[in-house]
């Protein structure tokens, strides 16, 4: 019996490394989507790059579920407006200041809904370590960040507040990913007319469709597709931990793809997050009425990671 149960062990241990080496993909892509999404800018200007991203989301997303316009399309539309607003702010925020203190800011939304109603004391102290984290990456009064830019991040993250909220709602009332394709319909028909405004002339260039495209695939299919198969692998905690390292991955991203530089406070912001996001997460389990950094799984269907980053 115990030779059986060892020789069980193996493709188990195989199957969860998969998950996670999945996690850190799923990690990866969306910050490279980011940078390169950032290359674009200049033709297409962020709010023409967030309409093609969404918009080229949609169409995949769409071909993938194939959804039915019922059920509660207010819901559906309420979690598109979300979608909608974070990915734009987002990007005119890392057109401002850098990727990695723009995604360490952004991740205080998550943060603060995984942690709001605790009453544990270490959730407090997890709370003031990121807080800490942000104020040593804005330093106020003294910093060179751009102030429209921080608000930017900050009101992303707030989208990403509202996105969590309602996308365990979405997951609930509509089958697999189908009401992630209409919110991603929703999203981009909300940034199309800034989007316009920016890039329209640009729209009709094959390479930065092509690009954009490329960033759609990055940002949104790959990460949420990984995400799916990972998350029937690992327990939410260990998933919650590994996507905290979002803010050390785009700042490793803007490093090598966009070459920015990073100083020493900056990078200590950065790991304050990260280990209060981690450490959140990492006890969620361990919390009784809410779990850290929500992760929602309905009918296969993950719904918390960002799909902006």
């Amino acid at each position: 019996m115990n030779g059986d149960a060892g020789g069980l062990r193996p493709p188990v241990s195989r199957g969860r490394a998969a998950a996670v080496a999945m996690v850190v993909a799923a990690a990866v892509s969306p910050q490279i989507g980011a940078a390169l999404a950032v290359t674009l800018f200049d033709e297409l200007g962020p709010a023409g790059a967030a309409f093609l991203r969404l918009a080229f989301a949609a169409v995949i997303l769409w071909a993938i579920w194939r959804p039915r316009l019922t059920g509660d399309l207010r819901l559906a539309g309420a979690f598109g407006v979300a979608l909608g607003l974070m990915n734009w702010s987002f990007y005119e925020a890392i057109d401002r200041i850098p990727l990695g203190v723009a995604v360490t800011i952004e991740f205080a939304g998550p943060l603060l809904v995984a942690v709001v109603g605790s009453r544990r004391l270490l959730d407090g102290v997890w709370i003031a370590l990121a807080a800490a984290g942000i104020v040593v990456l804005v330093n106020p009064g003294g910093g060179s960040m751009d102030p429209v830019g921080v608000g930017l991040a900050v009101a992303a993250g707030a989208c990403w507040m509202a996105y969590i909220y309602l996308s365990k709602r979405v997951g609930i009332a509509y089958p697999g990913g189908s009401g992630l394709a209409i919110a991603m319909a929703v999203g981009a028909l909300i940034v199309l007319p800034a989007g316009v405004l920016q890039g329209g002339g640009a729209f009709t260039r094959p390479d930065l469709l092509g690009a954009a495209l490329v960033v759609a695939l990055a940002s949104s299919v790959l990460p949420y597709s990984l995400e799916l198969v990972a998350l029937r692998r690992l327990p939410e905690s260990v998933f919650g931990v590994l996507m905290s390292l979002d803010p050390a991955v785009a700042a490793l991203a803007g490093f090598v793809m966009l070459d920015q530089d990073l100083g020493a406070p900056e990078l200590l912001g950065i790991a304050l997050v990260v280990v209060a996001s981690a450490g959140s997460a990492g006890l969620s389990h361990r919390r009784s009425g809410a779990d850290a950094l929500e992760v929602v799984e309905h009918e296969g269907a993950p719904a918390f990671h960002p799909i902006d980053d």
